[in-house]
């Protein structure tokens, strides 16, 4: 995946991976309105929606009851329109619905890119009945998430919670709008299935580290919390798999938290591009390449930041800043708390021994 940067398009055993993801049956679906891949569902347009019915776990469990009664107020619903072309290349506009969860009380609201990135207009949903028009302020197409400000006042906020401290196996909760505003904010809960999954969403497209869960998404939940029982956000919901039942996918929030700080802080916020694409051991698995500790560099674009520091193909990234790190959501959460223009301090091993190098990342391009 090309960290903090483009889309990547691996090549490597490309045939093999499209043998795997044609066994296994994966057909993934973005539960709202997505240029993200073919393979998720376009912004469902409220007036031509198809149900993909999910998994009801029936929990009797009065943690989750009051994490749900603690979270739902700070979930929003996003109403978008973008214009779009239509089959003879003439401009329309196209209105979606999705889902995302204020994390200040300033106005800014934690959703997927493919939400609330490129559209003309943006209306917010609050839980008050108040509708209140909005700016996506930071977009990344890469992590498929986007923070949007609005201007209002007595908001609910949700505490975002530690990803890297979930377990498999503990309750989850997935909060949001499926098939629209219809059935705004509802909850469903499961448990946490997995951890660290790899998910081709286009091919030779990745999307790396994510959380799986078994609680009910469909589509307008994207961007919506997942909670855990002390009603902590842990990730966003982004994408399912429509060929079986109870396979949805969330973004672990510990990459967009530095972010959220900053934006926060500052008001926008520069995303940090290294010039290089890697994997972790996870993605390394589909390869049949084995990576004991931290991130191959499979790729270093010649002139970028990486390469004028002296990382090259081949390479592994071992930690930034003394931080190690192990899979790419890791190296995304350290690079997103630098930003762009910053330099940070890389220990990479190759076949001449580990050595430090100092980049100045680069910014994203818009």
């Amino acid at each position: 995946m090309k960290i903090l940067n483009e889309k990547n398009h691996i090549t490597k055993k490309a045939a093999g991976i499209a043998a795997v993801t044609a066994l296994i049956g994966v057909c993934l679906m973005g539960c709202s309105n997505s240029n993200l891949s073919a393979q998720q569902s376009r912004f469902e347009n409220q007036n031509n929606t198809s149900v993909h019915q999910g998994t009801t776990t029936s929990i009797t469990n009065t943690s989750i009851t009051s994490a749900a009664e603690q979270v739902t107020p700070a979930v929003v619903g996003i109403t978008t329109t973008r214009i779009e072309k239509d089959l003879y290349a003439q401009n329309q506009r196209v209105q979606g619905v999705g889902s995302g969860v204020i994390v200040d009380n300033k106005g800014y609201i934690l959703t997927n890119n493919h939400v609330a990135g490129n559209a003309e207009s943006l209306m917010v949903s609050l839980y008050d009945g108040r509708n209140v028009r909005g700016q996506a302020v930071w977009t990344d197409p890469v992590l498929d998430l986007a923070i949007v400000k609005i201007n209002a006042d007595n908001l609910k906020v949700a505490t975002l919670g530690d990803s890297k401290n979930i377990k498999v196996g503990q309750n989850a909760i997935a909060i949001g709008n499926p098939l629209g505003l219809t059935f705004q904010r509802t909850v469903t809960a499961g448990i946490i299935s997995a951890l660290n999954r790899t998910i081709e969403v286009e091919k030779g497209t990745f999307m790396e580290d994510l959380i799986q869960t078994d609680a009910s998404i469909n589509p307008g939940n994207s961007g919506g919390p997942l909670i855990n029982e002390r009603g902590e956000v842990v990730g966003i919901n982004t994408i399912k798999v429509t060929t079986a039942e109870g396979m949805g996918f969330a973004v672990p929030v510990n990459v967009v938290k530095p972010v959220v700080a900053k934006v926060v802080t500052g008001g926008n916020y520069g995303s940090p591009n290294i010039g290089l694409q890697a994997f972790d051991k996870e993605l390394g698995k589909i390869f049949d390449f084995v990576i004991d500790k931290g991130v191959y560099v499979y790729d270093c674009k010649d002139g970028g930041c990486s390469h004028k520091a002296g990382v090259r193909k081949g390479d592994t990234i071992l930690s930034v800043d003394g931080k190690a790190v192990n899979t790419v959501a890791e190296l995304k959460e350290a690079l997103n708390s630098a930003g762009a223009g910053k330099i940070v301090k890389l220990r990479v091993k190759n076949g001449d021994g580990e050595k430090d190098v100092h980049i100045t990342l680069d910014g994203m391009k818009k």
